[in-house]
């Protein structure tokens, strides 16, 4: 997995990382603080440290749990914020099912998506449906990379609820694309 993937649980530890790659001199700088200031923020605040500016804007979005200030984050940061879907984790399975579940969600998306562009032109219906498998495998695969990081495959389930990852007056997907009108149980 990349470094940028594998996130510290604690602000003092990311920023410790990414003081090894920019410089905490250069970074005081530019923010106009002391240099001691900046390198407070790479210790534990329990300790010697100070709440870093991570560690405030964290506490922020928990108390407000307004998702613009995480979309204005991304949005520094070229991106978009995606909020995680809710997973599907209620009955016992195990890694090769979970996984052949996911490649063949992901088949299902792909032929929605070939289906629907046949005529090359994707109509707001088809759009629907599309999003609505996508959806469903979103949640499924969050549900297993969940597993995968507690070690732990006795939690997943085959695939979302029926109706779970519908929306109202959401179009089902297509019958006769081979893909079922609900998901798979």
């Amino acid at each position: 997995m990349p470094p940028q993937w594998r996130v510290p649980k604690e602000s003092h530890e990311l920023l410790r990382e990414v003081f090894r790659d920019h410089g905490p001199k250069e970074i005081a700088a530019a923010l106009g603080l002391s240099l001691s200031l900046v390198y407070k923020w790479a210790e534990d605040p329990e300790g010697s440290g100070s709440a870093s500016p991570l560690e405030r804007v964290g506490r922020l979005i928990r108390e407000t749990r307004d998702p613009r200030l995480v979309q204005w984050l991304c949005q520094q940061a070229d991106g978009y914020f995606v909020r995680n879907p809710q997973s599907y984790r209620d009955q016992d399975y195990e890694v090769i099912p979970a996984t052949h579940e996911i490649v063949q969600q992901f088949a299902d998306l792909l032929a929605v998506i070939s289906q629907a562009a046949l005529d090359q032109v994707i109509t707001l219906g088809e759009s629907a449906d599309i999003r609505e498998v996508w959806e469903r495998l979103k949640c499924y695969t969050e549900g297993f990379v969940q597993c995968c990081e507690d070690g732990d495959f006795s939690g997943i389930k085959p695939s979302a609820p029926a109706g779970a990852a519908s929306k109202p007056g959401s179009v089902q997907p297509d019958t006769a694309a081979g893909i079922a009108a609900s998901p798979r149980v």
